[in-house]
């Protein structure tokens, strides 16, 4: 049901209370309302991420649009919603604060939710983050395994600029593992699969690594 659905729905809820007598469809019209007001909130602090990297200005509200998207779903009981909403306020911890300490266990439990919710785009993303984490603490070998499982599960939904971005990691990974030849060889196959995706920001990426690396 889209959101224009679920506030038409409360509307009708809400006649039917007020010049029917009926009450009994207002629990439900709440609900979905919280679901209206959690997509609103997930899909406001997204924007507002967007903002940061445009401005490079943090905006606290970011945080808090998460929190409460992340508050709603869990009392909807929708792990699909609390998982992207974790992942999120994990982002927010890692990208905007730079504390991978505190972005940990909200990246793991995005994972963990993705997985119980067999959101698989989710889960990639919270893998990516996790193998980031894992590179920053010097544990090389766990990076790679997230970040391979990762690109796995990106290559199986067809995101081709996401496995385009996972390749770049992959790249970083592999030379800090001392394997030059690899890491370029990821870089090839980045550039090739982000120019037949489109994907010119990870173009981009892919230039800087290669002048790293």
């Amino acid at each position: 049901m889209s959101a224009e659905d679920r506030i038409e729905n409360a509307k009708v809820h809400y006649e039917r209370s007020i010049f029917g007598g009926d009450a009994s469809g207002l629990p439900v019209a709440e609900r979905e309302l919280d679901g209206v007001e959690a997509d609103l909130a997930l899909a406001r602090g997204r924007i507002l991420h967007a903002r940061f990297f445009e401005k490079h200005e943090k905006d606290p509200r970011e945080l808090e649009l998460f929190q409460r998207a992340a508050e709603l779903y869990q009392a909807l009981g929708d792990l699909r919603g609390e998982g992207e909403a974790r992942f999120w306020i994990g982002t927010y911890h890692q990208v905007v604060e730079r504390d991978n300490d505190a972005a940990l266990p909200h990246f793991e439990a995005a994972e963990d939710l993705a997985s119980r919710a067999d959101d698989s785009l989710t889960r990639s993303y919270a893998l990516r983050h996790l193998a980031y984490v894992s590179h920053m603490a010097g544990q090389v070998d766990a990076a790679r395994e997230r970040m391979e499982e990762s690109t796995e599960l990106r290559r199986k939904l067809g995101f081709l600029p996401g496995v385009a971005a996972n390749l770049v990691g992959l790249a970083y990974i592999a030379a800090a593992q001392g394997d030059r030849v690899e890491a370029l060889a990821f870089l090839d196959e980045a550039q090739s699969t982000a120019e037949g995706s489109g994907a010119h920001g990870i173009m981009r990426q892919v230039e800087e690594a290669r002048t790293e690396i």
